[in-house]
């Protein structure tokens, strides 16, 4: 079941339709206050801490995709937000993004990421295509699992000004080894990991190497594929975290975003009131050591 479809079927459920009410505040996602960002390592340049994932969600380059892609990116912005994170084995996600970003002259007010299988030329060539770009934000290669990995081409095409970042990612434990190995020789200026309030392998293993190799931190997958959600079915906040939370989607990401080693979050959605919602957790109070331990324990006890 994919991010979008759990958490679309945990919205529509009565029991979660009455949580959603009774513990959303329109406050919390819509503050003035400041949005949080982190600095990129490398550089130093300021991110806004909550992005745009879109695996599994602007697969299919159609009318209504393009439609609500849109609303997506429009919320993105209207929000602070900027970052979205795509990849050329995303299905047409990045010509979705390319038709939506270009017309509408939007491209410069994102930072857009994108993944390749490898470092192949023709496929950068035909990503920046879909992308409709001449360069993107930053270039990752994505599924690292050769612990002998070189980024030499990817430096190589920074340094031609294709990409303003270079970048690894993984969304599989069994290739944490290779992403070690390559974090800590090849010193990228991101890393990209699955992490997610119910699984802190990554908490454990990479983020501590990404501190020490100066990469940014982004986390993919921080609803757990939905499990977060599906345990949190028909319950409410817990009062203890109303200061910080104003719903259970803020409640995980910022579980993640209580961990300054993490530069942004990217959850993916097609609903644009739901990339309000995530938007919300870059605002406000974060938890304190203290309550992310609470949060660990109460999901736990479900």
């Amino acid at each position: 079941m994919s991010i979008r479809l759990s958490r679309r079927a945990f919205a529509i459920l009565p029991a979660a339709a009455a949580t959603m009410a009774a513990g959303f505040s329109p406050a919390v996602a819509q503050s003035a206050a400041p949005i949080i960002t982190r600095a990129i390592p490398s550089s130093g340049e300021r991110l806004p801490a909550v992005g745009l994932g879109t695996a599994e969600v602007f697969d299919s380059d159609d009318a209504a995709t393009r439609q609500k892609a849109a609303a997506v990116v429009h919320a993105l912005l209207a929000q602070g937000g900027s970052l979205i994170d795509t990849a050329s084995s995303y299905g047409d996600a990045e010509r979705v993004l390319g038709h939506v970003t270009a017309p509408t002259h939007l491209r410069t007010k994102l930072f857009i990421a994108t993944k390749l299988e490898a470092p192949d030329r023709a496929e950068l060539r035909n990503s920046l295509s879909r992308l409709q770009t001449a360069k993107v934000d930053l270039l990752q290669l994505h599924n690292v699992d050769d612990p002998q990995q070189s980024l030499s081409q990817f430096r190589e095409w920074k340094a031609q000004g294709l990409c303003r970042y270079i970048g690894i990612t993984s969304t599989y434990h069994r290739a944490f080894p290779a992403v070690e190995a390559v974090l800590t020789r090849e010193k990228p200026d991101f890393v990209q990991v699955d992490y997610s309030l119910d699984d802190r392998e990554a908490e454990r293993r990479i983020l501590p190497l990404a501190a020490d190799s100066k990469a940014g931190v982004l986390t993919a997958l921080p609803f757990g594929r939905g499990r977060l959600f599906r345990a949190v079915r028909g319950k409410p906040l817990p009062e203890w975290a109303n200061g910080f939370a104003g719903s259970w989607a803020q409640f995980f990401l910022k579980y993640l975003l209580g961990d300054p080693r993490v530069t942004a979050v990217i959850p993916g959605t097609a609903d644009a009131a739901h990339m309000t919602d995530n938007l919300g957790a870059m605002r406000g109070a974060l938890p304190n050591p203290e309550q992310r331990r609470r949060m660990v324990e109460f999901i736990a006890s479900l």
